[in-house]
């Protein structure tokens, strides 16, 4: 039962699928692949909640699930043997092995987690593209931007006079929509937003979907199912019969009229 229940956190649980990629981005060798994954597994399967294995969770619903709760149905060979579905901890406080609903906070705490990941590695990889690009007053402003201070305060920051520090947030937020999050870096940004046109349709609703639809052209409509179904911009302009350039314009008027339907919301 245990190598089922292992069986099924390889098949369906994202964070291990999540490591499983990450793993094969760093080595093509076989038996390494299989001791970090080893590790991962082992490593994710004792996390605690609420002072027991998570793995234990995992047990007991994967029993409750198929059915086979009681005594009768575990070997008596076997390290694990489910007695009860409460247990007693080192404080004489019951705990129920079933308990769903720590489960969900522990993982609301996981996908927090990799949230503020993403969300530093964001903020870097984009403080690293205004140094190269703006200069260092864009990465200040950004920084103190992102501390919340308004831009009158921002300007005092930065001895500079308000109507640059107006200019500079423009420049800014051009090279973050328009270049950054479109030709830089569009899938670590789509993820850290949960926007992917795949997953997410660029995090739209579907009233907002059927919006996005009415409102773009008949050109716009074509690159955006192309772009669903997994065409590259290179792609669509050979599709199209269009310059790469001019195919990457229409794609991000289209980006853009999501967004505006995203803020609006």
């Amino acid at each position: 039962m245990l190598q089922e229940v292992i069986q099924e956190l390889l098949q369906s649980d994202n964070y291990i699928q999540q490591q499983m990629t990450c793993i094969c981005e760093f080595t093509t060798d076989g038996r390494l692949k299989n001791a970090l994954l080893f590790a991962s597994v082992e490593e994710y399967c004792l996390r605690p909640v609420r002072n027991q294995p998570l793995l234990v969770y995992r047990f007991v619903n994967y029993l409750r699930r198929t059915q086979r709760g009681g005594l009768t149905q575990v070997p008596s060979q076997d390290l694990v043997r489910l007695v009860s579905e409460e247990i007693l901890t080192d404080d004489s406080d019951r705990v129920n092995l079933v308990d769903t609903q720590a489960i969900a906070e522990y993982q609301e705490a996981i996908q927090l987690e990799e949230q503020q990941a993403l969300r530093q590695t964001v903020k870097q990889e984009f403080e690293d593209y205004l140094q190269e690009n703006l200069g260092q007053e864009a990465v200040d402003w950004l920084q103190l931007y992102l501390q919340g201070k308004p831009q009158d305060e921002i300007a005092k920051k930065l001895n500079k006079p308000i109507k640059e520090v107006y200019r500079l947030r423009e420049k800014v937020s051009y090279h973050a929509v328009r270049v950054f999050a479109l030709k830089g870096k569009p899938e670590l940004v789509d993820s850290w937003l949960s926007i992917s046109l795949k997953e997410h349709n660029l995090g739209l609703t579907p009233k907002q979907w059927q919006q996005l639809y009415e409102q773009l052209t008949s050109m716009q409509r074509q690159i955006l199912e192309l772009r669903k179904a997994g065409h590259s911009i290179e792609d669509i302009a050979s599709v199209l019969k269009l310059k790469t350039h001019q195919a990457m314009g229409e794609w991000t008027k289209v980006y853009l009229v999501a967004q505006a339907l995203r803020s609006q919301e």
